[in-house]
């Protein structure tokens, strides 16, 4: 298992969108296991202040993952909702290349309330 952690810089987008979709983009340093850069942009809705509300995310790293040098596109999608949060962290299936070409896997994030540090585990194999 690959274990990394990162620092992000989120930057609110005033490009219009939708009415009531919020558009932030996003840059990430990578450590650990995985070393390198991620830039990304993440759509909102709802009430973050109460509670409820989504959000869905692409990005797109370049690095190192285990040693193997090359780039992976990562998809998430967030709710919480009265307290219950979800979140699915992948892969995408076929954005991998050079030598993380066909890599397939999910992130598992955790945040650490005291410190904010954002960590992840990164369970990942090859489609081929």
């Amino acid at each position: 298992m690959t274990r990394a952690t990162f620092e992000i810089e989120i930057t609110p987008n005033e490009t219009p969108l939708l009415p009531g979709v919020g558009r932030f983009d996003f840059q990430k340093v990578w450590e650990g296991d995985m070393q390198g850069r991620s830039v990304g942009l993440m759509l909102s809705a709802g009430d973050p202040a109460s509670g409820t509300a989504g959000y869905v995310c692409m990005e797109v790293f370049e690095g190192t993952v285990d040693g193997k040098l090359g780039t992976l596109a990562f998809q998430q999608l967030g709710t919480m909702d009265g307290g219950n949060q979800g979140l699915r962290y992948i892969i995408v299936p076929g954005s991998g290349t050079g030598e993380l070409e066909g890599a397939i896997g999910v992130l598992n994030l955790t945040v650490d309330e005291g410190t904010g540090e954002h960590s992840i585990l990164l369970e990942m194999s090859s489609d081929h």
